[in-house]
């Protein structure tokens, strides 16, 4: 790669994040969009024709002609996947969960710093314009309360409901954890956890209480048997109350001031935030490319592996509460 070139990007998996990546790629004026592979070719031609790009057979082909690639296939496929990648010297944007196992992620996140090259987690909720305003007010927070709730997965031919091959804790909560993580910056002190499988052999919904070092609470709740989509993140500090709505990117605090308390409606700019992730891992890799210094993107795989640890944990914590009250066996 020259100072000055488009970096030449592909993406592996072109389910229906895939397909995202792809299309945002296209239009990336940073890019050069090498092409995409699929294990099931058929998928991978109607992206490629979608986005007006190849679609390639073999993957090392594709590997061999990027600089940097997406992988965004089954959270079980994603050390296999990656590991190749990092030792050809590949950036990498894997998306979340970084791995399904915490000792596949550390090794990961390993081969990528002994390598010196990028690994971003996609951690798609950093990018969100509500997460950039309660960052910007995450002094003195002492309570969170999340709610991330889907209707459950659709069934696809020949393969698993999307998902559903890891618990909806790894799925879906992992986002809120890495945000409350991001949010709180202190080390968890102790928590409680449940979940079940209600459909799938995973567990499909689950709540977890975090409680941090300096006092501070979470309470985190996923689910992906509802009725209809929730994510909404609730901030307590000690003189105000902040209320987001990630879908809408809306919401408002209530802050005491000197002449009584106060409600400000908030109301964030638009933005596509995995536009804005892709964009932010391509210009890490050309600044790193054109400068010769290693620079970070904003969800880094050590950011990652953080909340995988996190959330492996916490699925330990299910499963031997289940199963010492022998709960859940037929599954």
């Amino acid at each position: 790669m020259a100072v000055g070139d488009k970096l030449k990007v592909g993406v592996i998996g072109t389910g229906v994040l895939g397909r995202y990546h792809t299309k945002l790629y296209a239009v990336n004026p940073k890019v050069e969009l090498v092409g995409v592979y699929d294990a099931f070719p058929k998928a991978a031609q109607d992206v490629a024709a979608e986005c007006h790009t190849n679609a390639f057979d073999e993957l090392d082909a594709l590997v061999d002609r990027c600089d940097a690639l997406t992988v965004a296939v089954p959270a079980t496929m994603h050390y296999e996947t990656v590991m190749p990648l990092l030792a050809k010297k590949k950036h990498v944007l894997v998306e979340k969960p970084i791995a399904s196992k915490v000792e596949d992620a550390r090794g990961m996140v390993k081969l990528a710093d002994e390598q010196k090259v990028i690994l971003a987690v996609g951690h798609v909720e950093r990018f969100n314009p509500a997460m950039d305003f309660l960052e910007k007010n995450k002094h003195n927070t002492m309570f969170i309360e999340a709610h991330r709730l889907s209707k459950y997965p659709a069934p696809r031919p020949g393969l698993h409901r999307r998902g559903t091959e890891v618990s909806v804790v790894l799925d879906l909560m992992i986002h809120d954890i890495d945000l409350v993580l991001t949010m709180v910056g202190q080390e968890v002190e102790r928590f409680d956890a449940v979940g079940m499988p209600i459909l799938s052999k995973t567990d499909d919904i689950a709540n977890v209480r975090l409680k941090f070092v300096n006092g501070a609470v979470a309470n985190i709740t996923a689910s992906r048997i509802s009725a209809g989509p929730m994510r909404k993140f609730r901030v307590f500090q000690k003189d105000s109350y902040i209320s987001m709505d990630y879908a809408t990117s809306t919401g408002f605090i209530v802050r005491k001031g000197h002449l009584g308390v106060g409600r400000k409606q908030i109301n964030c700019d638009h933005t596509n935030a995995l536009g804005d992730e892709i964009d932010n891992f391509v210009s890490a890799v050309i600044a790193t490319r054109d400068t010769g210094v290693f620079t970070e993107p904003r969800v880094t795989g050590a950011q990652g592996l953080r909340a995988l640890e996190l959330a492996d944990a916490i699925c330990r914590e299910i499963k031997s509460y289940n199963n010492s009250h022998e709960l859940f066996h037929n599954f």
